[in-house]
């Protein structure tokens, strides 16, 4: 029973790592990234992984947002669009237990927030009082960027802890 509360104090005591994830192929990199530098491989990644808790957070669209429909009919729409949007959250958090599994860190959270993606974000970051909030660059150009616009633009604006933009190598030919 002590032992329980020791590690419930020692859990309390770690500052959290919050990693934004969308199962996208920047998202995967930056996940692997974070397993490799602050959770394994090595002296130095087990001992900052003592220092951390992992929280990986799935943004997931509003149904009627991601329909982006409304009038007659919408209604039968949208609890197809609701399965649809669980099945992929469920199989994102999955993907990244099987990360953090194969990278021998077996005591992240898991968390999926329903909303905008840097919403949901900054949301969390809050709400945990992370010490690092991780996102992957998707490397949109200029044009894109300014009509979607950046998950990590938001949160370096709005977040009030470290971010940390992890960019995925370009391949060279």
């Amino acid at each position: 029973m002590a032992e329980k509360e020791a590690d419930a104090a020692g859990d309390a005591e770690k500052k959290v790592i919050l990693v934004g994830f969308d199962d996208s192929d920047h998202s995967l990199y930056a996940l692997q990234w974070t397993l490799g530098h602050f959770f394994a491989g090595g002296a130095a990644g087990a001992a900052l992984g003592h220092k951390y808790k992992l929280v990986i957070v799935y943004p997931k669209p509003i149904p009627s947002i991601a329909v982006g429909i409304g009038g007659p009919g919408a209604a039968d729409v949208l609890p197809i669009v609701e399965s649809n949007l669980n099945k992929i959250a469920a199989r994102a958090i999955a993907n990244a237990k099987e990360l953090c599994v194969a990278n021998s860190v077996n005591d992240a959270e898991y968390e999926i927030g329903e909303g905008d993606a840097r919403n949901v974000l900054v949301d969390a970051a809050e709400r945990l009082h992370a010490e690092v909030l991780v996102v992957g660059s998707h490397g949109h150009g200029a044009v894109k960027r300014a009509v979607l616009g950046s998950v990590s633009d938001y949160c370096a604006h709005h977040v009030h802890c470290t971010l940390m933009i992890v960019k995925k190598p370009k391949l060279r030919h």
